[in-house]
């Protein structure tokens, strides 16, 4: 009977490997290119446009004879952001089909039926993205009824119920009761708090948890990144029964000095959070970071959590132990004015 094994194939958010260039090996086929799309915003300067090249390599120590593979790596067509080009090759050359999930995110189906001992997959996208709309400083008396209204809809059920990860437990409710942070008057004011809450309640350190870790690890160690952080955020904002999602993406930030055009960023995937209020729409927070998600921040995909979204996932037959390369890289062409965060500074943003 022959081998096969489910791989999840992409490290979380955050992990970055060396990456070796490929050899000569052979010709990479590309996949489906999206047309390009009318910009964000008519007036120059009033957007930010990146291109990210995102390559993923694996080495087998045996051949692997074939693979399908789920690759969620195209970044959203959604308020505030406007996918410009994308591409996807492989090499070796692979059978790549397009399909949309129920969450809405764009997949290319990636079956390879011959002998390989390494697959490199590279998409490269170009996205335009705006500053988000200006927030109220308060909302309105009745949000919070309005709220609790689209929690009763079935069509947020997927994001107000509990998901594989991000989902109530004995320790996430200790946890809560001893943060200080409850709905109060104004939804809006009192996720925030939360966003902030939670990035001072933890650790940022990469390694300290893996990819299956669940929030009770975390909230026992405190120590984490930002699939993390999101995931509490998720689930804690879901029990206040707020539609809330988790969003898988890119984080754009240099080492050092201003934002200049043509400035590239070796970047990794990031995760936050995405609470959907009433007459605002989706609002990102980043616990992580302690910070609304702007004009720096690429949404790929939406999930419930991070098991709806990893970039790649799939089976393979054969391919004994192998080797997983990871290389981001965003590059910053279009420069766009800054503009004030409505939460505090914290320092240098945190790639995940």
């Amino acid at each position: 009977m022959e081998n096969r094994r489910w791989v999840q194939a992409t490290p979380r958010p955050g992990h970055e490997d060396l990456l070796r260039l490929p050899g000569p090996r052979a010709r990479p086929r590309e996949g489906p290119r999206v047309r390009p799309v009318t910009p964000v915003a008519d007036r120059a300067g009033d957007s930010s446009r990146y291109r990210i090249e995102h390559v993923t390599r694996f080495v087998y120590s045996e051949p692997v004879r074939r693979c399908t593979m789920s690759l969620c790596l195209q970044p959203l067509q959604a308020s505030g952001q406007r996918l410009m080009d994308f591409s996807v090759k492989t090499t070796p050359p692979a059978r790549l089909t397009t399909e949309t999930d129920p969450f809405g995110n764009t997949r290319h189906i990636l079956t390879l039926h011959e002998s390989h001992d390494l697959l490199e997959v590279v998409s490269t996208s170009e996205v335009e993205t705006a500053p988000p709309t200006a927030l109220p400083e308060r909302l309105e008396a009745d949000a919070w009824d309005d709220v609790r209204a689209m929690g009763a809809d079935p069509n947020w059920w997927d994001f107000t119920g509990p998901s594989p990860v991000a989902r109530p437990s004995p320790a996430l409710s200790e946890f809560v009761a001893g943060l200080g942070v409850e709905p109060g008057d104004d939804p809006l004011a009192d996720l925030t708090a939360l966003s902030e809450a939670l990035h001072d309640a933890f650790e940022y350190l990469p390694g300290a948890t893996s990819v299956d870790s669940t929030i009770d690890e975390f909230l026992t160690s405190r120590k984490g990144v930002c699939q993390d952080y999101a995931h509490v955020m998720v689930a804690i904002a879901r029990s206040w029964g707020v539609p809330t999602r988790y969003m898988s993406g890119y984080l754009y930030v240099t080492a050092d000095g201003p934002e200049q055009p043509g400035s590239a960023y070796r970047a990794a995937t990031h995760a936050w959070a995405e609470t959907r209020l009433p007459r605002l729409g989706w609002i990102g927070l980043d616990p992580t970071n302690r910070s609304l998600a702007d004009h720096k921040y690429v949404r790929i995909a939406a999930g419930r959590d991070y098991r709806d979204v990893p970039p790649t996932r799939g089976v393979i037959e054969g391919g004994g132990n192998s080797q997983l390369e990871v290389n981001v890289r965003m590059t910053l062409l279009q420069q766009t004015p800054s503009f004030r965060s409505a939460l505090r500074e914290q320092g240098p943003p945190r790639p995940c």
